[in-house]
């Protein structure tokens, strides 16, 4: 099967991103006769991730393009007969080389939905020995994804609309597949943008970054610029010397601050003032290299106050250290003194980024009424989920099929595959997981959960796009009652089963056949 021709078939994983035992267990089907016997997967999760009631579904993507690229090259064949039995029977490995997953079926939950535990992410259906080495690879893809997703989606709730998210952890991040992967699915789940260059190219994130404490600190303020001079906005007047501007307005603003002239660093100015020069109209200053109210904070409002005199506006600034929100606070007010001052009214608005080791927390802090916090970058607490590492999802042969998704939404049915779906207005009995009976619901509403996506290797639908995905996952989320998407002891949300299901799933317990 050929590949995608796309720039994400770059990233693709590859067959042999499996466990040994995936190749044992396919060696031992093909001596029994049984490689090409018809069998069928699911892939779920058992517990609500991070003690919450929902996951989010992500990965979705990522294992179609696995699929579809699915074949063993013959420098993969020989490294499986390397560590195989010497004795393997030669045809084996023949009966390899011609694998591919044309013969296998993929149903799922659209990518951006809300997931719950025991309700199935995937169902893949196929010829035995290929769907048991699909296993491991789709773990790997639907598991990491789908708990980034849905860590994102916990500190989106919890900063609310308005305030932009940035995920900046690839530097945190496990290995560059895992950075890769962080920085997607924190996008689906409700983050604005990522500072990983390459999740821009190859998966169309949005991007985001200005610069770090070694740009500032690489300045003395000896530096003499290249070209120091800058025209106005509107391209008319005559060019100024930046930095010479800069200079006079650092006395204004210094005199109205109550700070002497001497005190903001020279090496930072000047670090600020080239990056104005190569960043005119986008221009944000990292405050904290030095003293935030001492330096940074006088240096910043000097370079864009130049900038404002020739008609640019500055964006933004940051803090990376410190007491976050209450450095915020008092450089707003700040920006507002300076703004009615030297009346310049853009100034009260500029953008105010906080970063440093942001988690659940600190984040609830940083969301409160009158923060004055307008972007909040996170990194570790976003790609590592410190609070839960792995989501665990398993990859099991079924005794029963999904059937259909009741409500806006009041539970998740899980019914045997010949059952008839539920229909709505009609009256349902239903076998609540963890309940002591049956109850009965009446649904406004059906919606199947698992939609085709590849049936016999072939794409049934175009797959959504990540943008498509994300707003979708805001949508799903927005439809969750407010006791599910409580993250601190949330009510849990109810996966049924039908009257057959619970009928079956009783026997089975009690050991009949």
């Amino acid at each position: 099967m050929a590949a995608e021709q796309d720039p994400e078939a770059l990233a693709a994983a590859r067959p042999l991103l499996t466990d040994l035992y995936q190749a044992t267990m396919a060696l031992g089907y093909w001596h029994a006769g049984r490689a090409r016997e018809q069998a069928e997967f699911e892939l779920f999760f058992r517990g609500g991730p991070f003690g919450g009631a929902f996951a989010l579904a992500a990965g979705l993507r990522d294992c179609v393009r696995f699929l579809r690229a699915f074949r063993l090259q013959d420098a993969d064949v020989q490294f499986l007969a390397s560590v195989l039995p010497p004795d393997t029977d030669p045809a084996f490995f023949e009966h390899l080389r011609a694998l591919d997953c044309s013969d296998v079926t993929v149903r799922a939950l659209p990518e951006g939905s809300l997931a719950f535990p025991g309700v199935p992410l995937l169902q893949v259906c196929g010829p035995l020995l290929v769907v048991q080495l699909l296993e491991t690879p789709l773990l790997c893809l639907v598991s990491y994804a789908s708990l980034i997703a849905t860590n994102a989606a916990r500190l989106r709730l919890i900063a609310g609309p308005k305030k932009r998210l940035l995920e900046m952890g690839l530097r945190r991040a496990q290995g560059p597949d895992g950075g890769l992967t962080a920085s997607t699915y924190s996008y689906l789940g409700g983050f604005d943008g990522s500072s990983n260059v390459l999740a821009g190219q190859l998966r169309g994130v949005p991007l985001a970054g200005t610069l770090a404490h070694s740009f500032i600190t690489s300045f003395l303020g000896t530096e003499v610029p290249p070209d120091p001079m800058l025209a106005p906005a509107a391209s008319q007047g005559p060019r100024v010397d930046l930095a010479a501007c800069a200079e006079a307005w650092l006395d204004r603003v210094c005199a109205h601050l109550g700070l002497g002239v001497q005190e903001p660093h020279r090496g930072e100015r000047a670090a600020f003032v080239a990056y104005a020069l190569a960043f005119p109209r986008a221009f944000q200053g990292l405050l904290d290299t030095y003293s935030v109210q001492r330096s940074g904070l006088p240096n910043f409002l000097a370079v864009a106050l130049a900038l404002g005199e020739l008609g640019y506006r500055a964006v933004g600034v940051r803090l990376d250290s410190g007491d976050l929100l209450q450095q915020a606070q008092e450089i707003r007010r700040v920006f507002r003194s300076i703004s009615a001052q030297f009346q310049m009214p853009w100034l009260e608005s500029v953008s105010i980024a906080v970063s440093n080791n942001i988690d659940e927390e600190e984040l609830t802090r940083l969301a409160q009424e009158g923060s004055e916090v307008n972007v909040i970058g996170i990194g570790t607490n976003v790609v590592t989920c410190p609070r839960q590492p792995s989501l665990g999802c398993v990859y099991k042969a079924p005794r029963f099929t999904l059937g259909a998704h009741a409500g806006s939404p009041l539970l998740d049915l899980l019914q045997l595959a010949e059952e008839a779906a539920p229909q709505a207005g009609q009256e349902l009995r239903v076998w609540p997981r963890g309940a002591q009976g049956a109850c009965t619901v009446r649904p406004a509403h059906v919606e199947p959960l698992l939609r085709l996506w590849v049936q016999q290797g072939q794409l049934c639908e175009p797959l959504p796009s990540l943008a498509e995905s994300r707003a979708f996952a805001q949508l799903s989320l927005s439809r969750l009652s407010p006791e599910h998407k409580r993250l601190q002891q949330p009510a849990p949300y109810r996966v049924a089963l039908s009257d057959k299901l619970q009928a079956l799933v009783a026997r089975l317990r009690a050991g009949e056949s």
